[in-house]
C-alpha cells in the first residue's frame, strides 16, 4: 500500500503537488476559522442585563451599529436639523437671481452645513452633556446614552414643527390621542418636523423672491415701452437686481433671518 502511495505521487508533476497541498491548507485553515468564529459569536454578539435591569450590548455590536449607522448620518443631518430649511431658501434665493450656478452648489451645500453647525450647536452641546460625556465616563450604558439624545433633538424638532402636522402625521400612524408631544414615536415627529420645515422655507423664499420680482416687471415694462422686445428683460435686471442685494447688505439680511427663524439672536 506505501508503494503504491509513493508510486502514485511520483508521477504527478510538481505543479499538481502544490495544488493538492494548497487546498489541504486551505480547508484546515477555514475549518479552524469556523469553529473560532462560532465560539467568538457567543461571546462578543450578545445583550447581556444588569443588576438594575438595564441592558447593554457588547462592544462588538457596539462597534457593528455603529458602522451601521454611519450610512444613515446623512439623512439624518439632512432631514432632522436645519439643513433643509437652509438650504431650500438659499435654492430660492439663487432662483431669485436668474442664476443657474451662482452661487454654485458646492458654495451653497457648505454655507449650509455650517450654518446648521452653528444653529444646531446648542442642541449638540446638551446632547455631549446628557448622553456622550456620561457614556464616555461608563456612567451610562449605550442604551440609556441613546435614549438620553434624543430628548434635546426631539425638543428641537418639536419647537419648529407645527401642531396640524403632527395631528396629520399622527392620524396617519393610527395613534388617536396623547397626553403630550414628546410621547409620539420619532417615525411620527421626523416626518412631521420635514414637511414644517418646508412650509417655513418657502414662506422665507417667498419673501426673498417678491423684491427681485417686481425688478424683473419694471425693467420687462420699460423694455416693452422702449419697443426693445428682442432683448431679455432678464439680462438688464440682472445688474440691479446684485446692486440692490449688495447696498442691502443681502447676505448679513438673509443669514440673519434663517438665524432669528430658529429663536437664534432673537
Amino acid at each position: 500500500m506505501i508503494n503504491t502511495t509513493k508510486k502514485f505521487f511520483s508521477n504527478i508533476s510538481l505543479s499538481k503537488k502544490a495544488f493538492i497541498a494548497l487546498i489541504g491548507v486551505t480547508f484546515l485553515a477555514v475549518s479552524a476559522t469556523t469553529f473560532a468564529a462560532n465560539d467568538l459569536s457567543m461571546s462578543v454578539l450578545k445583550l447581556t442585563t444588569n443588576p438594575n435591569g438595564s441592558q447593554e450590548y457588547s462592544l462588538t455590536l457596539q462597534i457593528l451599529i455603529f458602522m451601521t449607522a454611519l450610512s444613515f448620518i446623512p439623512a439624518a443631518i439632512i432631514m432632522m436639523t436645519s439643513f433643509t430649511r437652509i438650504v431650500v431658501i438659499l435654492a430660492i434665493l439663487r432662483q431669485a437671481f436668474g442664476l443657474q450656478q451662482t452661487p454654485s452648489n458646492q458654495v451653497i451645500i457648505g454655507l449650509t452645513l455650517f450654518m446648521t453647525l452653528f444653529i444646531m450647536t446648542p442642541v449638540y452641546n446638551e446632547i455631549n452633556a446628557r448622553a456622550i460625556q456620561p457614556y464616555l465616563a461608563d456612567s451610562m450604558t449605550s442604551v440609556e446614552a441613546l435614549n438620553e439624545a434624543k430628548v434635546p433633538l426631539r425638543a428641537f424638532m418639536l419647537g419648529q414643527t407645527r401642531p396640524k402636522d403632527l395631528t396629520t402625521l399622527a392620524t396617519m400612524a393610527g395613534i388617536e390621542s396623547v397626553d403630550k408631544p414628546t410621547d409620539l414615536p420619532m417615525t411620527v415627529i421626523i416626518p412631521s418636523f420635514i414637511i414644517s420645515e418646508l412650509k417655513t422655507a418657502f414662506q422665507i423664499g417667498f419673501m426673498l423672491f417678491i423684491p427681485f420680482l417686481i425688478i424683473d416687471l419694471v425693467v420687462a415694462s420699460i423694455l416693452m415701452a422702449m419697443g426693445m422686445m428682442m432683448l431679455s428683460p432678464m439680462i438688464v435686471s440682472l445688474p440691479f437686481k446684485l446692486m440692490l442685494f449688495v447696498l442691502v447688505d443681502g447676505w448679513n439680511l438673509v443669514i440673519g433671518t434663517i438665524a432669528t427663524s430658529y429663536g437664534l439672536g432673537g
